[in-house]
């Protein structure tokens, strides 16, 4: 029988049996946690969920931001031997409803800042049992017919309950679900044991970020994202760190407080985070000052602007490539020694292919599309057999990124192989934002692509035909986006077309489509052009 090993309590327990129970945590802007706290409020709440009916691999969904609650809330699921499913606070009801559903979550724990989402979602999510609230209580429709229990009562009933100690879990054990679009524009569970978070410590936290007990990790990137997981969850608590958690959403203003006043070491973003600070003309040149490692994930990292960053903050920014399936970074730059441009070189204990469109690998130099193998890889999507099968290749992940590799080893980013669109870190589905657009009673057809802006970074345009007789607007577009998808899928521009170019066979041609927008974009001059600076 395998051996038993919880993430939770390598990350906290351990840590207070090895003589660091005073040593700090967590840091917020109101209080701090020692490594004391932590561990007795993850034990009173991982009693208070089991009280409330939780059993071992159950879904325990999160909808809060970056807080005290819910970093103990994911750690008390993980302990109980649950599965924690953070979930984005970005999204509206009906898309936090479809998840629910898929998942089958049992305990949603959500914040009374997204009361309004949440209770539109927890109508149609006929498998809730409970609803934790955090903050600002709230309570669901009468027609949920849910139980509602505050935080502070949860970890109450908690304390007087008895402690069952960690559940027996194993590494293999499942223990964290994360929802992407990836590669097929679907949103589906990537599914994690309890093993790759210890593995990912082991690789990125200590060959690339040298992580130690004195750091204090900032990430503006948040927690409901695998990238922000890693970096105010695993990764500092794994090496007896401290996390600063901020539940605010992020300004170059308010990032260049928490900068100065908590003074990190290590700094997570992405890339649009970096471009809107170098253009920030509020920001201090000495804001970075306590900062050893900067680490920009999530897209591509224009060289122009690392180089430009490193010039004013004088700060060397990390690029690296990771993905959900992968749980955070694979590919990295390493910090004194990085190539800007470049998504750097493997990991230590990652395998890397290049598979050209005929199944052999690339030369130096020859596009491919990017496989990786390695210790911390998912087990698959939940409940999505033919998606599995396409992605998961025995050891092998297909990130579906085109690659090049130069004979340094270095590895340089050409895009997607599909037509998915990262936006601030996020995959977008095109498909998704053109239903929504075509909903509209002023489009006929809508095509949305991603092309780069003054940054270098990807620019979502939306691309639509106008209905008979209908003029297009985009404001009234952009606005009506807005109210039907969460902000980030929203098009940055409209644009205005007698026809879409499209194929022999009816299919849109992105590619011939892309380019025609980043000419307009340029040129501003086409009379097909609806956007406004």
């Amino acid at each position: 029988m395998a051996d038993t090993f919880n993430i939770a309590t390598y990350l906290t327990e351990r840590h207070v049996l090895g003589g660091y129970a005073d040593r700090t945590a967590v840091v917020t802007r109101r209080s701090t946690l020692t490594y004391r706290d932590l561990t007795e409020q993850v034990r009173r709440a991982a009693a208070g969920l089991r009280a409330l009916g939780l059993r071992p691999e159950e879904r325990v969904a999160f909808v809060t931001p970056d807080c005290p609650e819910m970093l103990t809330g994911v750690l008390a699921t993980w302990y109980a031997g649950a599965v924690a499913l953070p979930m984005s606070t970005m999204h509206l009801g009906g898309e936090l409803a479809r998840l629910l559903r898929d998942s089958r979550a049992r305990v949603l724990v959500a914040s009374g800042a997204f009361a309004e989402s949440v209770r539109q979602a927890v109508a149609d999510a006929p498998d809730l049992t409970v609803l934790v609230t955090v903050g600002e209580p709230f309570a669901p429709p009468p027609t949920a017919d849910l139980p509602t229990v505050a935080w502070e009562d949860l970890l109450t009933s908690g304390a007087a309950a008895e402690d069952r100690g960690p559940d027996a879990t194993t590494e293999e054990s499942p223990a964290l679900w994360l929802y992407t679009s990836g590669t097929t524009g679907t949103p589906k569970a990537v599914m994690h044991p309890h093993a790759t978070m210890r593995h990912l410590v082991e690789g990125f936290g200590h060959h690339i970020l040298g992580i130690r007990p004195d750091d204090r990790c900032y990430s503006v990137s948040k927690m409901f994202f695998t990238y922000g997981l890693a970096n105010s969850c695993y990764l500092p608590l794994a090496a007896g760190a401290a996390t600063v958690l901020d539940p605010d959403p992020p300004t170059p203003r308010s990032i260049a407080a928490r900068l100065i006043a908590d003074r990190p070491t290590l700094f997570f973003a992405v890339p649009t985070v970096y471009a809107s600070l170098l253009r920030a003309e509020d920001v201090p040149d000495d804001a970075f000052a306590s900062v050893r490692v900067a680490v920009s994930a999530g897209e591509m990292l224009p060289a122009r602007l690392h180089t430009g960053f490193r010039e004013r903050f004088g700060v060397d920014l990390v690029d690296g490539l990771g993905s959900t399936e992968a749980l955070q970074i694979f590919l990295s730059n390493r910090p004194g020694h990085t190539r800007p441009g470049s998504s750097g070189v493997p990991i230590p204990g990652y395998d890397i292919r290049l598979v050209t469109e005929d199944g052999i690998d690339a030369g130096l130099g020859e596009p491919g599309v990017l496989w990786v193998s390695g210790p911390t890889m998912a087990t698959g999507y939940w409940c999505r057999s033919r998606a599995t099968r396409a992605v998961f290749r025995g050891e092998w992940l297909v990130t579906g990124d085109m690659y090049t590799r130069d004979e340094d080893g270095y590895y340089h980013c050409l895009g997607r192989s599909g037509d998915m669109i990262k936006s601030g870190g996020i995959w977008v589905s095109p498909a998704e934002v053109e239903a929504r657009l075509e909903e509209h009673p002023s489009v006929a057809q809508a095509a949305v692509v991603a092309v780069p802006d003054a940054d270098g970074l990807e620019l979502t345009v939306a691309c639509v035909v106008p209905a008979p007789g209908q003029e297009i607007d985009q404001d009234a577009l952009i606005a009506f986006c807005r109210a039907g998808l969460a902000a980030f899928k929203r098009p940055r521009r409209v644009l205005r077309f007698d026809r879409l170019p499209t194929t022999a066979t009816g299919k849109i041609q992105r590619a011939a489509l892309r380019t025609t927008v980043a000419e307009l974009l340029e040129t501003r001059g086409p009379v097909a052009l609806v956007a406004r600076s």
